[in-house]
């Protein structure tokens, strides 16, 4: 019973578990949910206007729908094929401005005061090749999670390779990052450094994000209270 005293809508409880049960990319789901609402609905209204009392006709419209725990799956696969892209997308935009970096890193042994420790040079420059091995994984998985590729059947396997791709993506910004902000520290051309130490910085909290959104998406939905079903 809601805070009014007034019995809450079936389908609004129907709707809201679903909502809770599904995970991915806020607009895809936002879509998606609404598009199951407003088709619950005018079935709702349809077995109204052929005399089902309320109750009957919500039963009835879910019953034709399916319940939560039988449309999870269903709903969940679009969304994660939806986040699998995102993800891809986001390494394919950000991995690329580590080139960047490992340019820097690269030449950036010429300083004269010596100070720079090859250590943190020699990590930045093989975090970067990582990141351009994972950029051309995403590319490859973002042309394979489209339209035809979920269709292929192999195709479920793609956004956990997407995730894990991503996080491998997000680790290697992260060391960049870290290699940078120590070289950064004792190098001549500090503002430069420092500000390749940014842009890797702000590419990994893009990525990492998106990586941990697909990671959770992969995870086998779990239904909350079971409600209308």
């Amino acid at each position: 019973m809601s805070a009014d005293g007034r019995e809450p809508d079936p389908v609004d409880v129907y709707v809201a578990e679903l909502t809770a049960a599904l995970h991915g990319p806020p607009g895809a789901k936002a879509r998606l949910v609404e598009e199951i609402r407003g088709g619950l609905v005018d079935t709702v209204e349809a077995r109204l206007d052929q005399g089902l009392s309320p109750d009957h006709a919500v039963r009835e419209a879910v019953r034709e729908f399916g319940t939560v725990a039988e449309l999870l799956p269903g709903c969940q696969r679009e969304l994660t094929f939806a986040q699998a892209r995102h993800t891809a997308r986001a390494v394919v935009l950000t991995a690329p401005f580590l080139i960047v970096c490992r340019h820097l890193a690269g030449t950036s042994g010429d300083d004269s005061a010596g100070l720079i420790p090859r250590t943190a040079q020699l990590l930045a420059v093989h975090a970067a090749g990582v990141a351009i091995v994972a950029t051309l994984l995403a590319a490859a998985a973002l042309a394979a999670t489209g339209t035809l590729g979920r269709r292929l059947p192999t195709a479920h396997r793609l956004p956990l390779v997407v995730a894990w791709t991503g996080t491998t993506a997000g680790i290697a910004m992260a060391v960049t990052t870290l290699a940078l902000a120590t070289a950064a520290v004792l190098a001549a051309n500090r503002p430069l450094l420092a500000g390749a130490g940014v842009l890797a910085a702000a590419s990994h909290a893009a990525v990492a994000g998106a990586a941990r959104a697909c990671r959770r998406c992969v995870r086998p939905p779990v239904p909350g209270t079971p409600g209308l079903g």
